[in-house]
């Protein structure tokens, strides 16, 4: 096998090569903790960058719904040989190396709890996602990159810049309300502007599913989610 990239971010062997498919069959599950372990990915007809893994909280619910906690599988291995995190769900792909063969991981848990922040920071983005990504004045739904954000109070009129008192707005809204007051403009926001609870934010991003979600995923996005009769 030829010498094809190297692996500074695991600390182990400078480098590795593609392995056949053949040697796939069989794989273990366990890892050696080695600092001189060569790792190669199995070759396939998809890239390694294809192969992110979903990445749970101790108790079993992912970090981020919007956008969703994953990982690049060289992270997720790194995790896993620094002993951060269990492997709860895999790819059928393998890394292989003289001593272990491996499977990449599809679905990692924390082995650690971490506490979520009882209040979402305050961020453009957040602003955007709990208004759902519309609009507050038109009720257009754009993306992140199209919206803007509003003083419902203009800065000039003594409005703040807190969760209060900005919205999502599209720009040609944004702009012709300009300076003036909702009932100057007639404009209102269709909900009041507040301070969402991370549940909330968490259940907003839901309605946005990634555009790729592989199978081994979907018994831990949903799970909480109410049951259908």
């Amino acid at each position: 096998m030829g010498c094809e990239a190297a692996l500074p971010w695991l600390g182990l062997s400078h480098s590795w090569a593609l392995a056949p498919p053949q040697e796939a069959k069989g794989a273990s599950l366990q890892a050696s903790h080695t600092n001189r372990t060569c790792i190669v990915l199995v070759a396939s007809e998809r890239s390694p960058d294809a192969y992110p893994a979903l990445v749970l909280n101790a108790d079993f619910r992912p970090l981020s719904y919007y956008p969703l906690s994953l990982w690049s599988w060289q992270d997720t291995i790194k995790a896993v040989f620094m002993d951060r995190v269990n492997i709860v769900e895999e790819y059928d792909r393998v890394v292989h190396s003289p001593n272990m063969n491996m499977r990449l991981p599809s679905v990692v848990s924390l082995k650690t709890y971490v506490k979520p922040s009882r209040h979402p920071a305050f961020t453009r983005f957040n602003v955007f996602l709990r208004d759902r990504f519309q609009c507050q004045y038109c009720g257009e739904t754009q993306t992140a990159h199209e919206l803007t954000f509003d003083h419902v109070i203009p800065r000039s009129r003594g409005g703040l810049t807190t969760w209060e008192n900005v919205v999502a707005a599209c720009s040609p809204c944004n702009l012709f309300k300009g300076g003036k007051l909702p009932h100057q403009a007639g404009m209102f926001p269709h909900q009041k502007p507040h301070r969402p609870t991370v549940n909330l934010l968490h259940a907003n991003g839901r309605l946005f599913p990634p555009n790729y979600l592989h199978q081994s995923w979907a018994d831990y996005l949903y799970w909480d989610s109410e049951l259908e009769p």
